[in-house]
């Protein structure tokens, strides 16, 4: 009986909450909505402490989760979690196709944001709010915070000479890529610790001296938020493929 009433109180929030609790991708822009969707400017593991995702509120047992899923989180109120708390769900990068065998300092995937419809002491209940790729079982959440993004960050600016002596490189893409194009979002490692700011400029270099020729310009990036040793950085302008590697240069 008491899971039942569990369930049917479940269901009712979300239905009375469904209107004006999602709040991710209704308000905001497509290019808002593509930043909150890149790879956290971090590199660390999963927090210590995470709430994560137990599986869908269905009577079909599934083992991958989207639309307006409801969803059984392994936390509560004793968690700190509360009533409307949104939430964005990711899954650090693994080695290959294991999802049980993080990569350290590979960072993390965002696969999208939910919020909470209903809540007891050990357990709750959410809402996907927005999808960028599957959720599935195991899968952690961290506070949601919407994304400020700085202006100009679709537009290339090689305004200012790049600072050679200041170098840093590209440690991957969303969903860990290694070669990336223009419009995608790279991690650099560089970030505030180093004086990084978002709408700071980079430009992209390629090291092509093994074969006698100095570094080859391949692309421009904009930094679009930032942690203490990363920041994430959009790709403005490419003469080819970007790959993990490649050095960025600020403009100064």
């Amino acid at each position: 009986m008491r899971s039942a009433i569990w369930v049917l109180t479940a269901a009712f929030l979300a239905a009375a909450t469904m209107a004006t609790a999602q709040t991710g991708g209704e308000t905001m822009s497509p290019l808002e909505v593509s930043v909150a969707c890149a790879p956290p400017p971090s590199l660390d593991a999963e927090p210590d402490h995470a709430p994560h995702v137990l599986g869908a509120q269905d009577t079909a047992a599934r083992t991958m989760f989207g639309g307006h899923d409801l969803l059984v989180l392994d936390s509560g109120t004793d968690a700190g979690l509360q009533l409307g708390q949104q939430f964005f769900v990711r899954r650090a990068n693994a080695f290959g196709m294991d999802r049980y065998r993080p990569v350290a300092g590979r960072g993390a995937r965002t696969l999208g944001w939910i919020h909470v419809v209903a809540v007891n002491e050990s357990t709750a209940i959410a809402q996907i709010d927005h999808t960028c790729s599957d959720l599935i079982a195991g899968d952690y959440l961290e506070p949601f915070v919407a994304p400020v993004v700085p202006a100009g960050v679709e537009t290339a600016d090689t305004t200012g000479e790049p600072d050679f002596g200041t170098l840093g490189r590209i440690v991957n893409g969303s969903e860990d890529r290694s070669t990336l194009g223009g419009g995608d979002f790279a991690l650099i490692d560089r970030g505030s610790d180093q004086g990084v700011t978002p709408g700071q400029r980079f430009a992209i270099y390629r090291d092509l001296r093994r074969n006698g020729l100095p570094l080859v310009s391949v692309g421009e990036a904009v930094v679009v938020s930032t942690g203490g040793s990363v920041a994430l950085a959009r790709i403005t302008r490419t003469r080819g493929a970007v790959y993990e590697g490649d050095y960025v240069a600020p403009r100064k």
